[in-house]
């Protein structure tokens, strides 16, 4: 299946970022896209798949093991043998149709088999298939809510847990989770909605250069696909090296206790009750300053994750569509910096009057030292 190159899709700029965030940080918790038909949110999540990198599995694994990480008890087991073989291959987009069962999700168990071969008898469903790939749920808000519920608790766990008749069963099930929706086909529960790492909203591109942009693209990969590729192959190399280096430098972000009580606060004057929120900004700050090359968290990390994580999470009435009170992220943020300096300038003056008073001692000494030699 030939796919658009991510790098060449027009503006949907905040879309594009939250993707990434979740693909360098699966942890975020995946990206709920809202908008309506016809604004990229397919092409885009598909290309999202063609752009990372390729990834090392566990070879003839139905749950795509990593071989370096969780593994089900069948690749331990040959781990262990020293028979385990491993490939590389390309991530890929795993669709979970609307009708889908819990059995088709979470997957099948034969009792019998079961007891006598655990992991065996397992016959894999959606949740195996989707380990370490992009599971896409188009049209979320149609699925039933115990299906979603299920999904969410896969992604939060990182494992999916089958049991029957006091037989469980599990498997790795990390996934870069994406739903995409349409606001007028009806809404998530609020429960549900905060299960969601981060959320953006899609709309028609209003420039009419931006427009214009987009067939001209649009009609090139139609007709000559090996052109457009061509086009934007060296910026699809640079952005994948970038987000394998954000990869690597992830777990080495440090966030300052003081950033982390920045965004309590802001979470706290915002009226959000869950602590989902505190974690998912916190993640998702380190992770943008990971993609920046960073190994630290600063302000403009935090004030981008409130814009990704929080608006889907403040209360709001029926029919309201969600939205962040960004003045007073700001405004905050702005009292954050301003105290920072003045503690800063407050260090300064102590440490310039101990120099001072260090130095005045030193030479009221000098000054009796002589007058003794005299």
């Amino acid at each position: 299946m030939v796919v658009f190159p991510f790098t060449a899709i027009v503006g949907q700029e905040k879309m594009k970022k939250a993707l990434i965030l979740n693909a360098i940080n699966p942890k975020i918790g995946g990206v709920l896209i809202r908008g309506e038909k016809g604004t990229a949110k397919s092409t885009t999540v598909r290309a999202l798949a063609e752009l990372l990198p390729e990834i090392e599995v566990v070879e003839n694994c139905p749950f795509n093991c990593n071989p370096n990480g969780d593994m089900c008890d069948i690749c331990k087991e040959n781990k262990t043998k020293g028979t385990l073989k491993t490939i590389k291959r390309k991530m890929k987009v795993v669709d979970l149709p609307i009708g889908s069962t819990e059995d088709r999700v979470i997957g099948t168990l034969d009792i019998e088999r079961a007891i006598k071969e655990g992991v065996k008898a397992l016959e894999p469903g959606i949740l195996a298939e989707a380990n370490r790939n992009i599971l896409y749920i188009d049209e979320v808000n149609l699925l039933d809510d115990h299906i979603v519920d299920i999904l969410l608790d896969a992604a939060a766990m990182g494992w999916n847990t089958i049991e029957r008749e006091g037989i469980k069963v599990k498997h790795p099930s990390n996934f870069i989770l994406v739903g995409t929706m349409n606001p007028e086909e009806g809404e998530l529960r609020p429960q549900i909605l905060d299960r969601f790492g981060l959320m953006v909203d899609v709309e028609g591109l209003n420039d009419v250069k931006q427009r214009v942009e987009v067939i001209k693209r649009v009609e090139k990969f139609n007709t000559n696909p090996d052109e457009i590729f061509k086009e934007y192959e060296e910026e699809q190399i640079k952005l994948r090296e970038k987000i394998e280096n954000a990869r690597k430098i992830l777990d080495s972000v440090k966030i300052s206790d003081d950033l982390l009580e920045l965004i309590s606060k802001i979470c706290i004057e915002l009226n959000i009750p869950t602590n989902r929120a505190d974690i998912t900004v916190a993640r998702t700050a380190k992770t943008i300053a990971s993609f920046n090359g960073r190994d630290y968290v600063n302000t403009d990390d935090i004030k981008e994750a409130c814009e990704l994580a929080l608006p889907h999470r403040m209360r709001r009435k029926p029919f309201e569509p969600p939205q962040l009170n960004n003045e007073k992220i700001e405004e905050m943020i702005n009292d954050f910096e301003k105290n920072n300096e003045n503690n800063k300038n407050d260090e300064n003056d102590k440490k310039n009057n101990n120099n001072q008073n260090e130095n005045e001692e030193e030479n009221k000494n000098g000054q009796e030292d002589n007058l003794k030699k005299n």
